[in-house]
């Protein structure tokens, strides 16, 4: 069980709307190396983890990367929230506006709706802990991409957050596949 602190892990004040930075922010909300995709491999991988450490920090960071999910969301919507339509249709987002009106949907930088096919649990310790470094330098090289799209401080400030804490699970994930590999090399004695 968790308890839930109802502010954000950290501070989204963007000011001004920009439609376009929506458009690309929604890939981090449901793209296939996002948020929701990180929580929800990190969740299911923890079962099949060999020991107590592993378990519980694939636990940590699955309920970390729900807490970026809320920071994404409240950035795209407040980039959006003030958008009218014939901004909203100029952008190219008429027909995620026509499914979702200005809703959060979970959906790829090109609408294309979150998939389990972006995730994996494969059973194997070894396997898991690479796919989850692997997941978490993607996530890393998409947060530098989108600061690269935006010259809005507002903007740019979250993001570099997010990027950083992509770095330090990246490491955890490097600290816990030590551990499992020590433990699955430990003789067993019965």
């Amino acid at each position: 069980m968790w308890i839930y602190e109802k502010k954000l892990q950290y501070p989204v004040n963007i000011r001004n709307g920009d439609l376009r930075m929506a458009k690309y922010l929604i890939t981090q909300y449901g793209g296939p190396d996002g948020e929701l995709a990180a929580a929800l491999r990190y969740q299911t991988q923890r079962y099949t983890m060999p020991t107590g450490k592993s378990k519980a920090l694939l636990t940590d960071i699955a309920t970390e990367e729900m807490a970026h999910l809320e920071v994404i969301a409240t950035m795209v919507y407040q980039l959006m929230r003030n958008a009218s339509i014939e901004e909203i249709k100029a952008a190219g987002l008429g027909g995620y506006y026509a499914d979702h009106d200005k809703a959060l949907f979970y959906v790829n930088g090109d609408g294309v709706p979150w998939t389990a096919a972006y995730i994996q649990a494969k059973g194997d310790p070894i396997a898991d802990l690479h796919e989850d470094m692997a997941a978490e330098q993607k996530a890393r090289a998409t947060y530098e991409w989108l600061i690269n799209l935006t010259d809005d401080p507002c903007v740019k400030d979250p993001l570099r957050f997010l990027r950083e804490r992509e770095v330090v699970h990246f490491q955890r994930f490097g600290e816990a596949l030590m551990d499992v590999q020590e433990c699955l090399d430990r003789k067993k004695f019965y």
